[in-house]
């Protein structure tokens, strides 16, 4: 009588467990690759003919899905560290992550409109705005009179204040 598939795996289950505590080095991992790899060889115990080969052929489905979980685990770990490398400072009271996303969201949002104006108005709210430059170091810098360029940052937040009103990210009481 040929072996059933659940009672191969039980035979095979504990050195592969040690074999993957080996790679892996936390038991919880090893439980949730175990599970994997109990999955990938019950979707493909078709494929084993001989049942002493059964040692082996677990063996490289145990370190495939070892190698996946460690993959994903990796690209878990980068995705966790741009958030917390791009998530605001927390305020006094706390950022809950809603308002967070939020934020992200009007902020993409504002980067869009910013993107729709001429370069002339983006640059000129850019100057004033994020290097904080006065109406003076501005018009030093770009050769324009002081009039010139408060007239100019009139034109671009009014043209700004229409795109962002368009998207609804401020209100006309805003």
């Amino acid at each position: 009588m040929k072996p059933q598939p659940a009672e191969l795996l039980q035979q095979h289950e504990r050195w592969l467990r040690t074999a993957l505590y080996a790679r892996l080095h936390s038991p919880v991992e090893v439980d949730d690759v175990m599970q994997e790899t109990v999955t990938a060889a019950l979707e493909n115990w078709q494929q084993i003919r001989d049942p002493s080969a059964v040692g082996p052929w677990l063996y490289k489905i145990a370190i495939r899905q070892a190698l996946l979980y460690r993959r994903k685990q990796g690209r878990i770990r980068k995705l966790q560290e741009n958030v917390q490398r791009n998530a605001p400072p927390p305020s006094e009271g706390g950022t809950s992550p809603l308002d967070w996303l939020i934020a992200e969201e009007r902020n993409e949002m504002v980067r869009r409109a910013m993107s729709e104006l001429p370069r002339r108005d983006a640059e000129i709210l850019l100057l004033k705005y994020t290097e904080q430059w006065s109406y003076r170091e501005i018009s030093e810098r770009l050769g324009v009179s002081e009039s010139a360029v408060e007239a100019r940052l009139h034109r671009a937040r009014a043209r700004l204040r229409e795109k962002l009103l368009a998207r609804e990210v401020i209100s006309t009481g805003t």
